[in-house]
């Protein structure tokens, strides 16, 4: 029986809180480990899983069952030279995190091993000492601290209301973009309001400047998380901590903004 594990036993499922999303596994470590030159080839592989997402209550596994057995770490499946494959991964790591769906994440990822994982040996802590492992650390890091504090990115992930894409078509420049949401929490937000992120992700290692994407409101959205900041180990390309969208629709959004995308990287914009 594959489908129902997570409905409940009244209703003739299984109970289960959660499912593996194996397909959703199987098809980003797929994408992510093409050339990019080739993944305008294979853009579905980003985009398919959000047509079955809500079927059951996922979690998306990255786990040890990836990283064992000759299939080799996260980092060694990455493509490119050793700055790409670093970015390549901050990369995966924040679809991950941003996409619905609970996250499993084996330990030691955020070490960006270049070894798979061996049950007979220590985890590599050295690696902490070298600037691109250790600003992998410091991403998975913030990232856990934003994720935690940011409810769009939680609140709704098994509501349809908590996702929504801006744009999954642009398979030329392999970008996707799309629009997290929860509602507001009276105790913290203004009069309730609904809390909104905007993730844009350029899955190719070519910066896109002026790069038009629409906004759900107009006004100032912070920058929250950039996959490429220095303190990271990319190139810090970015659009200097904000933006302002104008009341000019776009995607089928009222409002829109030309952002600067960092190579191979991921930005997150919370509404100001």
């Amino acid at each position: 029986m594959s489908a129902g594990v997570t409905a409940p036993t009244h209703l003739g499922g299984l109970g289960f809180t959660f499912k593996w999303d194996m397909g959703w596994m199987h098809d980003t470590l797929a994408y992510m480990s093409d050339d990019p030159v080739h993944r305008r080839y294979h853009h579905d592989r980003l985009t398919f899983g959000m047509l079955y997402a809500y079927s059951e209550k996922f979690i998306l596994p990255l786990s040890h069952d990836e990283v064992v057995h000759g299939k080799r770490s996260l980092l060694a499946k990455m493509p490119g030279d050793r700055w790409q494959r670093f970015a390549n991964l901050r990369l995966l790591l924040a679809y991950l995190y941003t996409r619905p769906g609970k996250k499993l994440l084996f330990m030691g990822t955020e070490l960006a091993p270049e070894r798979e994982w061996d049950h007979d040996r220590s985890l590599d802590w050295h690696l902490t000492a070298d600037p691109a492992h250790g600003g992998v650390r410091r991403f998975v890091a913030d990232l856990g601290t934003f994720y935690d504090a940011e409810p769009a990115l939680w609140q709704a992930d098994h509501d349809v209301a908590g996702f929504h894409w801006i744009d999954c078509h642009d398979a030329e420049h392999s970008v996707i973009a799309y629009l997290r949401r929860a509602p507001g929490d009276p105790g913290r937000d203004a009069g309730g309001s609904e809390r909104m992120v905007v993730c844009v992700l350029n899955f190719t290692p070519v910066p896109r400047h002026g790069y038009r994407i629409g906004f759900p409101a107009a006004g100032r959205w912070h920058e929250r998380l950039n996959s490429d900041a220095a303190v990271y180990g990319g190139s810090n390309l970015g659009n200097a901590g904000e933006i302002v969208a104008e009341p000019v629709g776009h995607h089928g959004q009222p409002a829109s903004a030309a952002l600067t995308l960092p190579p191979l990287g991921a930005l997150v914009l919370e509404r100001g």
